[in-house]
């Protein structure tokens, strides 16, 4: 694999963008959430953040009009720019004619099987990231699946709404740990690259965003014999904030038994009393056997 040397102006600059919007006759739909870089030394800190080598893979969704693309094509041995909107699929072919290694596809990455995306697109490659400024309406469906699919995925580098970063990277006993924090942290190691301002972007988004790094575990950061139920614990230990975890979990165990799940909950030492935002994974873990074992998640 070799990254082809190419001439001319960077698409990430406010003059190279308006250039090829007017050059299109772009409009920008806000239903999409289209907004494009035009700094370049965001970009850098993406693609440093990434780790790639002409032996790596990118997979890049939502790419735009490239500014991003561009970049990994420079980087990466191969590139694979996964596009929803239809409008910009000629635009990429353009602007990105002189990269050999970068192809683009039709697509909605919700509705696309990644597992054949990637025996057709990064045979060959030693690793492969997912490189992205992600639609900040779908960041966390296109998180959940790329997590959940069970892709040999090195890492995920993404720019997502400032927001979305923290609630990934949150610990336990803060504001922002929540259901994301532990699906994320369970399958990877969060790292909060920079804070990226909204005059970085054209148009420029109402929120700030964050570059955030999500290196991939070799296991899950807990051992549980389901995720399913482990993430059914979860799920209704956050069901509502306010409420402490030995009645938000009623909804498992059933209102008669609420006397049984608090002693269930005491034996794995945590008070009924407390609120799932306080709970580290280890405990979500030991809490999901007992209930398990209890007969609670039947």
């Amino acid at each position: 694999m070799t990254k082809p040397g190419v001439s001319g102006a960077d698409i990430a600059t406010p003059n190279r963008t308006k250039e090829i919007i007017r050059k299109h006759n772009f409009t920008f739909k806000k239903s999409l959430g289209q907004n494009f870089l035009v700094d370049k030394n965001i970009l850098d800190k993406i693609v440093a953040a990434a780790n790639l080598d002409e032996t790596k893979g990118a997979l890049e969704i939502g790419p735009g009009i490239g500014a991003l693309t561009e970049r990994l094509a420079r980087e990466a041995g191969r590139v694979t720019a996964v596009e929803i909107d239809n409008r910009l699929i000629p635009i990429l072919h353009d602007v990105l004619a002189d990269y050999g290694n970068v192809s683009v596809v039709h697509a909605d990455v919700l509705k696309t099987d990644l597992h054949r995306l990637w025996e057709e697109r990064f045979a060959g490659c030693t690793d492969v990231s997912v490189v992205a400024n992600l639609p900040y309406y779908v960041t966390t469906p296109i998180i959940m699946k790329l997590l959940e699919d069970g892709l040999p995925l090195e890492s995920i580098v993404v720019m997502v709404q400032k927001e979305v970063a923290e609630r990934m990277a949150a610990k336990p006993g803060t504001k922002d740990y929540g259901t994301l924090s532990i699906a994320v942290q369970y399958y990877c190691e969060p790292e909060l690259v920079c804070v990226v301002p909204s005059g970085a972007f054209i148009p420029a988004p109402n929120v700030d965003s964050a570059v955030i790094r999500l290196k991939r575990r070799s296991r899950p950061a807990v051992e549980v014999a389901d995720e399913a139920s482990f993430f059914r614990v979860v799920h209704a230990s956050f069901a509502q904030r306010r409420k402490t975890l030995g009645n938000n979990l009623t909804a498992l165990s059933g209102k008669d038994r609420k006397a049984e799940l608090a002693e269930v909950l005491s034996g794995c030492g945590i008070q009924p009393e407390r609120r799932g935002e306080t709970l580290s994974l280890r405990e979500f873990a030991d809490l999901t056997e007992a209930l398990g074992r209890a007969g609670m998640l039947d």
